[in-house]
């Protein structure tokens, strides 16, 4: 009898144990995306738009670090989509990453393709959105990372959150802005507005109803997830006499500190705390553009309210930003972001480089091929853009990850160059024009597993200088230096920050200036890299990395799922 007792009570703890594994498991979390049209009215006209369930900005994602959400998604519009998930590293998975022809080929109108989110150290915000030509300017929507259970936010709990996202928005079809664009060779058409959740703002025709409005009590902290899902163009955001103190970025937590605006830029996420402390009544929450390139901006200004309750109603007043072009406050801001660097959120800054990378960063031109020369781009061009003058070519046949898993010939060379071929005065006022024709072709940069890898980011004065906000899918780097002017590679190395360097899987490159970043390369797969201003994308500031598998058998790519879409 008393061996049946112990043996129970074995069985009891073994329970207890199998319990308590369960419980710190990761969760599976499934959802639906059913990409569809749906009427919209904005600036006194109704229109429609690609939206995922019927909703824009779309559905928000909640998670906690380490879960894994299986997302199947339905292709129900008109045209072939594809959906990445912004700033997840994906570990081993490339096939579910999203961009069209890199890593899949699209969902067609009428399929189906169900997507792993396998999610692992991001914590915080994060996004997703269309991965095909411009349908992200309506599909899109907020991933929201909680800590896992049994441990809890790096700062006080905040009384409650609410997601901010920032965007765009066209009268026009975005398809046939899209189509109008690549066939004239110049710049696109600016946006009509700016967006805050999806509304322009009371500044803004027939849009005063429907503004969004932020609802907050006195002495209460808010934590506002921030996200800019505008197509084109870095933003200033700001509230209206208060102050937020940055906590965190791009699925990271940040070091503390108060600022009373954010930069940021297209793809960037930021968690901020907001204190209600000010008088009981209402304020506009604004967004602006940042732009060194005043001529091809929508320069009015998007707006929200923040309002007291319990306060009287009096008119807001706009929040002091910085100017259009205040390239210091653009910098001056990217500059304060630091790791949090605590015992439980350490840091693995690689500081043995193995792969030495220096990429060129321009805006060029290639000759007019229509039949009439118009071309609408400088002396009757086409505009184009490119990494290391390589303007990339897009594959349409098939995707470079299935290619490279399956060892198909054709799709894309291997010959990415580590620095430009022709080296040059980036930053001078006059460059030769013969520098502004640049290659082209789908070219490729493949990396060890397990390599250090150091890129510096150099902008030029090619057509014209601009910011580059550059994304990198697959991982999140270091950022552990920035400067403007020309990267001197005996002076500047000696200023990086490499202790506490903010980790980020976006980060603006700013005009005519250089920055640095490092990672390593220990998630195996195709994991593209490309400026995150949709024109600069679309004209060829683009690249894709291909980081072979390791030996373990945890080190290699995971098999392809069954329902790949088809090219």
């Amino acid at each position: 009898m008393k061996a049946l007792i112990i043996r129970v009570q074995l069985l009891g703890v073994l329970l207890m144990l199998v319990v308590g594994m369960l419980q710190c498991q990761a969760l599976i979390r499934r959802h639906t995306f059913v990409v569809e049209e749906a009427p919209y009215t904005r600036l006194c006209s109704t229109k429609n738009i690609l939206t995922v369930n019927g909703q824009f900005p779309g559905p928000t994602l909640h998670a906690r670090k380490g879960d894994t959400i299986i997302v199947d998604v339905y292709n129900k519009g008109n045209r072939n989509i594809s959906i990445h998930w912004h700033g997840v590293k994906q570990p081993r998975n490339p096939w579910s990453d999203g961009p069209d022809y890199i890593t899949q080929c699209p969902i067609q109108a009428g399929a189906k393709f169900t997507q792993n989110i396998i999610l692992s150290t991001e914590e915080g915000t994060l996004w997703w959105h269309a991965h095909s030509e411009w349908d992200r300017a309506t599909v899109h929507g907020a991933i929201i990372l909680y800590p896992t259970k049994g441990t809890s936010y790096p700062f006080s709990k905040p009384h409650a959150e609410f997601s901010i996202i920032l965007g765009e928005w066209w009268k026009q079809d975005i398809e046939e802005l899209y189509t109008e664009f690549l066939n004239s060779g110049g710049d696109p058409v600016i946006s009509d507005a700016y967006t805050i959740n999806g509304q322009p703002g009371d500044l803004y025709p027939c849009s005063k109803p429907d503004s969004f409005k932020l609802r907050v009590d006195h002495g209460k902290t808010y934590l506002l997830r921030l996200i800019n899902s505008a197509m084109q163009d870095i933003l200033f955001f700001s509230i209206a006499n208060h102050s937020v103190t940055v906590v965190g970025s791009d699925g990271s937590y940040t070091k503390p500190f108060h600022t009373d605006y954010i930069a940021i830029s297209p793809g960037q996420t930021f968690d901020l705390l907001l204190t209600a402390n000010q008088p009981l009544h209402h304020y506009y929450m604004a967004a602006r553009v940042y732009s060194a390139a005043p001529n091809a901006i929508d320069n009015t200004t998007t707006t929200a309210i923040l309002q007291y309750n319990h306060g009287n109603y009096t008119a807001p007043s706009l929040p002091n930003l910085p100017y259009f072009n205040d390239t210091n406050a653009s910098v001056n801001f990217t500059n304060r972001l630091r790791s949090l660097a605590d015992h439980e959120h350490q840091l693995h800054v690689p500081l043995n480089i193995t792969t030495q990378l220096f990429f060129t960063l321009s805006v060029n031109t290639f000759p007019c091929q229509n039949n009439n020369n118009s071309c609408q781009g400088p002396n009757v061009s086409r505009l184009a853009a490119s990494v290391n003058n390589i303007s990339f070519v897009s594959p349409t046949i098939n995707n470079i990850l299935q290619a490279y898993y399956y060892h198909a010939n054709g799709v894309f060379g291997t010959k990415f160059p580590n620095i430009p071929e022709t080296p040059f005065d980036f930053t001078a006022t006059e460059l030769p024009l013969y520098l502004q024709t640049p290659k082209s072709g789908t070219e490729v940069k493949i990396l060890e597993y397990n390599s250090t890898v150091e890129i510096v980011f150099q902008g030029t004065n090619l057509v014209g200088g601009a910011d580059h906000p550059m994304h990198l899918h697959g991982f999140s780097f270091y950022v552990v230096g920035s400067g403007l002017g020309n990267f001197d590679e005996g002076k500047d190395p000696l200023n990086y920050n490499l202790v506490d360097p903010p980790l980020q899987n976006t980060i603006a490159v700013p005009v005519n200036g250089w920055t640095t970043i490092r990672f390593k390369a220990d998630n195996p797969g195709v994991w593209f890299m490309h400026c995150h201003l949709e024109r600069h994308l679309s004209w060829g500031m683009d690249m894709a990395f291909i980081v072979k598998n390791g030996i373990a058998p945890k080190a290699r790519i995971l098999p392809p799922p069954p329902d790949m879409p088809p090219c």
